[in-house]
């Protein structure tokens, strides 16, 4: 299964992005879904994870109250709305699944990767 990330680019401090993810096969409503990011120089970060239905959602302590991740499995899409963007958001975001109806905040937990798409916040 091969994900599309799309939705990154260059954004001032205080603003906003919506990032998107879309499977190549099978619909998205198969999966557990969730968002990471790596800035330069350091590790992947759990960003954010939403379950199979839609009804359970996690974030990382950076990102909650600024940050929503949500799916619209009719789409077959998933979405991370960020908002008030902080230079420290910068990063290259990544979408991950896994063919389980929870999701997790644990990288390893996931199957399949998207190739990432780039977010940079200029202050």
């Amino acid at each position: 299964v091969q994900l599309q990330a799309s939705g990154g680019g260059l954004v001032q401090a205080g603003g906003s992005l919506r990032l998107s993810c879309a499977p190549s096969r099978r619909t998205v409503s198969t999966y557990g879904m969730g968002w990471f990011r790596q800035a330069p120089g350091k590790e992947r970060e759990f960003v954010a994870a939403i379950n199979r239905s839609g009804g359970i959602t996690y974030y990382a302590d950076s990102v909650k109250g600024r940050f929503t991740i949500s799916r619209d499995n009719a789409k077959n899409t998933v979405y991370l709305q960020m908002s008030s963007l902080k230079p420290e958001d910068t990063a290259v975001y990544y979408c991950a699944a896994r063919p389980r109806a929870v999701a997790t905040m644990t990288s390893d937990n996931y199957d399949y990767w998207g190739q990432g798409t780039l977010v940079t916040v200029s202050s």
